[in-house]
């Protein structure tokens, strides 16, 4: 099973504040975040975290609880990973800065573009590919991209793009994702 989720920040307090999180503190959230996760995760899973695991990667507290979440963890970086640390490095199956993969939902497959970051155009975008990112949280700044991309898919681009724009920010903040990993299936019905 594949899994996605971004932006966590772990240990990082001021983004329970700036997210509206709901949780009291950071060791309520990090609570949250490992039940969650490792309720629904198998250490023969994968999930794809894209991007800001937390603030920076260079703390023992992170280190060890990074290391108890289950499942094979591809970091696609973000602007808060610092991955520096070799001891932090080796919790995850890969590092890399943007991915393409594949994944099936009930037996359709889809083409997946993984990014931390919402990039205005991708590899096959309006036919079919959808990508997966984080960054912009609640932010005005995610609103805005979202409507340039259904922007694009007016009358006047329909001769362009053959299909819908998806583009799916994965952000644990979003009330789709609601602070745990999901599957590709989750994240299209919620």
């Amino acid at each position: 099973m594949k899994y996605y989720i971004s932006d966590m920040h772990l240990f990082h307090e001021a983004v329970l504040g700036f997210d509206q999180r709901p949780f009291e503190n950071m060791e309520l959230m990090l609570n949250s975040i490992k039940q969650s996760w490792n309720r629904k995760v198998t250490n023969g899973d994968t999930v794809y975290i894209l991007g800001d695991v937390s603030m920076r990667g260079k703390s023992e507290k992170l280190i060890s609880y990074v290391a108890t979440l289950k499942g094979k963890k591809v970091l696609v970086k973000g602007n808060h990973d610092d991955v520096s640390d070799y001891r932090y490095q080796q919790l995850f199956a890969e590092i890399c800065d943007y991915k393409e993969i594949t994944d099936s939902v009930d037996g359709k497959t889809y083409d997946l573009v993984l990014c931390h970051y919402p990039i205005f155009s991708w590899k096959k975008m309006g036919r079919g590919t959808i990508l997966l990112y984080g960054h912009t949280h609640n932010s005005p700044e995610d609103a805005y991209f979202q409507q340039c991309l259904a922007g694009m898919c007016q009358d006047d681009c329909r001769h362009i793009y053959k299909e819908p724009v998806r583009a799916i920010n994965v952000g644990c903040m979003k009330p789709w994702m609601g602070y745990e990993p999901r599957t590709l299936k989750e994240i299209l019905t919620l």
